[in-house]
């Protein structure tokens, strides 16, 4: 699902010790030096090669082939998944000549994401990405990163979430105004979903709107194709500098944009407070707060302001719209659950308003998004490198060596969830995660793990349960015949085209 494909040769450690591998260890010399790469593969790493510029796998497969031949196909498209599951122990991966460790246990994965000391630091945004993250918190390392963690942290606490709801509400509303029009009829609400969301992140974070904000919401998603498109690329230094492509000229333009359009929303900002003491407390307003700062640990620049405003607009709202757009997939095909997410939300609300005390009482709702978020994770893959020489379980590892984690290759792990893995079964999260997984803490991993978990993980959550909760109250709704099944990645895994219902209006 969503990664690219390649073609892959893995030999087991036994292979590789019996036949003819002077060509397997002069790539492991190559990325991470020959003394590194032997120890590695003689601790019973697999190693893999694979070309160096996958190309997305294209085939399709109708929504009309059931349950488990979504699901199954989904992972399967998945190389990286395929593999982990397939050898189901550590093994290398090769992006031209830089060596990636695919880390594939669960004890592991918890140990470099709950790490604290810098041994297992993100990778470095490079390239297109750098043009959408900059420096921000999902790019930043150490104490920049832990400053605006902190501010981040204050804005999307409890008490700040539940001042939220209303403007989530009022929101939501509005996108079933417009869904009237469609009742009896085919809606793709995939779109939908992210006009919602995008008008959601505007007004809570930003004070502003979806409308006053549109063409920066275009710019952002027309950038983040072009990182997509050239994930897999392996430029060399100095000639893509000079030589040009189409999307380097593009995607310096709309770098360009995205700076103006959120400079004037800082200015608009500030225009506003007209001498006043204080500032809105909402995500902007404690950006300029900081930019106000005389305590130089606490300052941020306007370029960090930037950087932080096109994280929070790109992630507030691509995230949220990919776990709505999967969950009401999953419910137009599995209608026993939409009919359970019915009796709860009408048992908690009737056609009533909802409110913070009921959202918190959705256990049925929170199963169901749960599930979703199992077997389609927004971001399906994350990054790490090594810092410096360091023991990882038994496994020695050299600097410089990145690691490379499968949150969907976890999240269908039989020997985890069982063999029932690609079903679609709420019920399994009945007790809870820590009971679902067995109390294996890093085997459930849709918004990260440690100490950089997503920021945004409970706004992106409550803002689904309100979405959902407010259509079902309204609508029942069947998978369309034209639904196409497939799921790509453009950095989170979304429906290449779209999730198209049926739609019909319940009597109140």
């Amino acid at each position: 699902m969503g990664s690219s494909e390649s073609t892959m040769h893995n030999k087991s450690s036994v292979d590789l010790e019996n036949e003819n591998n002077k060509n397997e260890e002069s790539k492991l010399a190559t990325g991470i030096g020959a003394m590194a790469g032997l120890a590695l593969v003689a601790m019973g790493i697999v190693g893999l090669c694979t070309s160096s510029a996958p190309s997305t796998n294209k085939k399709m497969t109708k929504a009309a082939g059931g349950n488990y031949k979504i699901f199954r196909d989904d992972f399967e498209r998945d190389p990286t998944g395929y593999f982990c599951n397939l050898h189901r122990m550590n093994f290398l991966n090769w992006h031209g000549s830089q060596a990636q460790l695919v880390v594939t246990e669960a004890e592991l994965i918890k140990e470099i994401l709950n790490n604290r000391d810098e041994a297992y630091p993100k990778i470095d945004v490079e390239g297109y990405a750098k043009k959408l993250f900059g420096d921000g918190l999902a790019s930043s390392k150490g104490e920049k990163w832990a400053k605006l963690r902190k501010l981040a942290n204050h804005v999307f606490h409890a008490e700040s979430l539940r001042s939220m709801i209303p403007t989530m509400i009022t929101s939501a509303e509005m996108m079933l105004e417009r869904w009237k029009q469609y009742e009896g009829k085919e809606i793709e609400v995939f779109e939908e979903f992210r006009v919602l969301t995008s008008e959601v992140i505007s007004k809570t974070a930003f004070g502003s709107s979806y409308l006053e904000g549109k063409s920066m919401f275009e710019m952002l998603m027309k950038l983040t194709l072009i990182i997509s498109s050239n994930a897999h690329k392996i430029k060399f230094p100095g000639i893509s500098h000079i030589l040009k492509s189409e999307d380097d000229i593009e995607s310096e333009k709309l770098e360009q944009g995205i700076r103006d359009c959120i400079v004037r929303l800082i200015k608009k900002r500030e225009q506003l407070k007209n001498g006043e003491e204080s500032l809105e407390s909402d995500f902007l307003g404690k950006l300029l707060e900081a930019n106000y700062e005389t305590d130089k640990r606490k300052w941020i620049s306007i370029e960090d302001m930037v950087d932080e405003c096109k994280t929070f607009y790109f992630a507030g709202h691509e995230t949220t719209t990919s776990v709505l757009g999967w969950t009401i997939l999953l419910l137009a095909i599995h209608k026993d659950w939409q009919e359970k997410a019915r009796k709860e939300v009408v048992d908690l609300f009737g056609q009533h308003n909802l409110n913070s005390d009921g959202i918190a009482r959705l256990k049925i709702m929170n199963m169901i998004i749960e599930e979703s978020l199992r077997l389609y994770p927004p971001v399906p893959t994350i990054k790490r490198k090594v810092e410096r020489e360091v023991q990882l379980g038994k496994l020695i590892l050299p600097p410089k060596m990145e690691l490379y984690i499968s949150p969907l290759a976890l999240h269908h792990d039989p020997q985890i969830w069982g063999e029932d893995v690609h079903l679609f079964k709420p019920e399994r999260f009945a007790g809870g995660v820590a009971k679902a997984t067995n109390n294996i803490a890093a085997a459930f991993l849709p918004f990260g793990f440690g100490p950089r978990t997503c920021v945004g993980l409970n706004f992106a959550v409550i803002e689904a349960k309100i979405a959902l909760s407010m259509i079902l109250q309204r609508y029942s709704f069947t998978l369309s015949p034209t639904y196409v099944h497939s799921p790509i990645q453009v950095l989170l895994v979304r429906p290449q085209h779209g999730v198209q219902v049926i739609l019909y209006a319940i009597s109140a």
